[in-house]
């Protein structure tokens, strides 16, 4: 999916909202257990309950791993149903993946050869060649880790060199000499609030994709406030938020009305750049 494509479903919806298939087995509604595969099921409802409302859908591939060989499968029938059924939604697989070169190359041949994601969000930690790999798929993206929502991105990405740039800083620098806006997005945490505008600084022109909104606390308006730019560049995720708004048998209702929830307030924000335009 090009940059364009994936700006115009964006127009088309009034939504940039990713939903993000965290599923946990634990939290799987019990009349499902009666499935010959709840996972499968439980993700098949939440889909077909959101996907009007939603863009991308972002599955996190430790909650399938978790489960073994059985966990996998269901993974591979999710996203095999998303691109029958809903071929307009770009899939991320959020795998965090980053290695030396070789083993680099067959991640991206997992994600991208056999399983078809559009996306793999990718630590830039190893540098170039652990990322350059995954760059070599015409019309996929990497989604590299930037800023991100949890409480440790302190640790590292917000210290600071000799010259007062900061690691977050310097990875949205250096990885811009490895591929534009039309192939890297960037992750950055809707926690992080005012800090997208010092993002927005060094990657004017790149989508990013922004977890933490919902659950995590992270607020929505300023998330387009400060990260939104003339092709809305955003999309955001919100999982435990949508896919467990409720856990009796009408979860999947519950989940269409948050996803609708986030949909409409996403609406009110793109009117900012339409009335530019």
């Amino acid at each position: 999916m090009t940059k364009r494509e994936l700006f115009n479903n964006i127009l088309r919806k009034q939504s940039f909202l990713c939903v993000g298939l965290d599923t946990d087995s634990t939290k799987i509604p019990p009349h499902l257990s009666a499935e010959e595969d709840p996972v499968f099921s439980f993700n098949k409802a939440i889909i077909d309950a959101t996907a009007t409302c939603c863009v991308a859908y972002k599955p996190n591939l430790a909650f399938y791993e978790s489960l073994g060989a059985g966990g996998l499968v269901s993974l591979e029938k999710t996203v095999n149903y998303i691109r029958r059924n809903y071929p307009d939604q770009f899939i991320i697989a959020d795998a965090k993946r980053g290695d030396i070169g070789n083993t680099s190359a067959m991640y991206a041949r997992a994600l991208f050869d056999y399983a078809d994601y559009d996306s793999v969000t990718v630590a830039p930690y190893m540098g170039e060649d652990s990322v350059k790999p995954f760059l070599l798929y015409p019309g996929k993206w990497v989604i590299l880790l930037a800023l991100t929502s949890n409480q440790g991105s302190q640790n590292f990405q917000l210290t600071a060199g000799a010259d007062g740039e900061r690691l977050f800083e310097k990875v949205l620098r250096i990885s811009q000499t490895w591929a534009n806006d039309e192939q890297m997005m960037y992750v950055v945490g809707a926690t992080q609030g005012e800090m997208f505008r010092e993002v927005r600084k060094i990657v004017p022109h790149h989508f990013l994709l922004v977890p933490g909104v919902g659950a995590q606390g992270g607020n929505l308006e300023d998330v387009a406030r400060y990260g939104m730019n003339d092709q809305c560049g955003l999309l955001v995720n919100s999982s435990r938020q949508i896919i467990y708004a409720a856990s009796s048998n009408d979860f999947a209702e519950a989940a269409g009305e948050e996803a609708r929830k986030l949909q409409q307030e996403m609406a009110s924000y793109l009117q900012w750049i339409i009335k530019e335009k």
